[in-house]
């Protein structure tokens, strides 16, 4: 038998399915910017329930087609339930092997977490026993003080920031996971610690900073000026200090910012219906953004159930959405096009009728900013390497990178 490191290229490629269990509605902390609205601390998914959704989904193979699969953990706070999260990955593994299940070969189990717990003995067991088909992700937003500012823990008055229990952790984690990135959320009230704040997370040593403005329509006037400024100083301070060689920003990407062709270039930014959810009442969702904890305003879209499956008519909508099908004209037309991205979600929230074929557009304005400051960058970052005589060398080891859908 082929190594499994050898051959779970699907995941790494982007051709994976995501299967996600939410596991618990309950978190530590009370993040201001979260879009789950409806956290609370008694929803929380039974193992009876997880046994169904695995069964249901390997024993319709022919349904879940794609070379690998990710079983992805999410909140709330995941590892608030590590006991059932540890149970559910045990029998994945034995049903997988004793079906001979063509994903046994190309798998992952993916955590997103606050970092708050993962020290402890059990989540430190569960990560021993997985570490070769695992991948974990901690969220902390950059220096104390724009941590802080969000992340505040559950009714704490006055506000409590979590930055300090969040950081005593990262050099487990960095240890265990040394090419893993972390996660930066960017809201209205943030917009001037982005440099800083990248910077010190490179300081840390993570090597990979993955950043987004929220989708939700929270932008001020200036806002994208700001933007722009603070990407701007971000980056002479990484062409400068030569960051570039050793370290990625998920801001700078080189080919954003481009028209896009509406034959070629026609997909769905967004991976909802490619997805599927489920939680702790046993409701499939084409992604957890449609589940009832993720919506301000619109009734939950469910697709089906753990005991009578995936009613399929209910996913095609999904499955026939495209870039087109759902953005305004001034979207189609956009010289900037390439590299903006939509959650399908808050596109659901946030349209006038209860539709998914309805396109936000609240971040247009900084989409625009960080074109403005990506060009500059690419700019100086290649006027330097050709004065170095490094440009060929740099890109032959820094393959082109672009924004990839979720």
């Amino acid at each position: 038998m082929e190594k499994i490191k050898e051959i779970d290229r699907g995941w790494k490629e982007g051709s994976a399915r995501v299967i996600t269990f939410i596991v618990t509605k309950d978190c530590q902390l009370a993040c201001k910017y979260c879009y789950l609205v409806g956290k609370n601390d008694k929803e929380r998914m039974s193992w009876e329930t997880a046994r169904k959704a695995i069964d249901y989904i390997l024993n319709h193979e022919y349904d879940f087609a794609e070379e690998s699969v990710i079983w992805d953990f999410i909140g709330g706070e995941p590892f608030i339930e590590i006991d059932l999260i540890d149970r559910i990955c045990d029998y994945i593994k034995k049903e997988m092997y004793v079906r001979n299940h063509h994903w046994f070969n190309s798998y992952r189990f993916s955590v997103s977490t606050n970092g708050i717990n993962y020290g402890s003995e059990k989540v430190q067991s569960f990560i021993k026993k997985n570490i070769n088909h695992l991948s974990i992700g901690i969220s902390i937003d950059g220096t104390k003080r724009k941590h802080d500012l969000n992340r505040i823990w559950k009714d704490s008055f006055p506000e409590k920031g979590s930055y300090e229990n969040v950081i005593n952790n990262i050099p487990l984690w960095l240890s265990q996971f040394p090419d893993a990135g972390t996660k930066v959320t960017i809201s209205s009230e943030d917009i001037k610690y982005i440099s800083e704040s990248v910077l010190h997370l490179y300081s840390l040593g993570i090597h990979n900073v993955n950043i987004n403005v929220v989708f939700e329509n929270v932008w001020q006037e200036g806002d994208d000026d700001l933007y722009e400024e603070q990407l701007i100083t971000l980056a002479d301070s990484i062409i400068d200090n030569g960051y570039y060689d050793d370290y990625s920003c998920s801001f700078f990407m080189e080919n954003i910012g481009k028209p896009l062709d509406n034959v070629t270039d026609n997909k769905n930014w967004c991976g909802s219906g490619r997805m599927l959810a489920v939680d702790s009442a046993g409701y499939f969702y084409p992604c957890n953004r449609f589940a009832a904890f993720s919506l301000r305003s619109k009734r939950p879209i469910i697709i089906g159930n753990v005991d009578d499956g995936i009613d399929a008519n209910k996913l095609r909508p999904f499955l026939t959405l495209d870039r087109t099908t759902q953005s305004p004209q001034k979207c189609i037309d956009c010289e900037v096009a390439s590299g903006c991205a939509w959650c399908q979600g808050e596109n659901y929230d946030a349209a006038d009728t209860d539709t998914v074929f309805q396109r936000s557009t609240a971040i247009c304005k900084m989409h625009k900013a960080r074109v403005r400051a990506n060009n500059y960058y690419w700019n100086k970052l290649y006027r330097k390497l050709e004065l170095e005589g490094r440009r060929e060398e740099f890109e032959q080891s820094h393959p082109k990178t672009t924004s990839q859908p979720c």
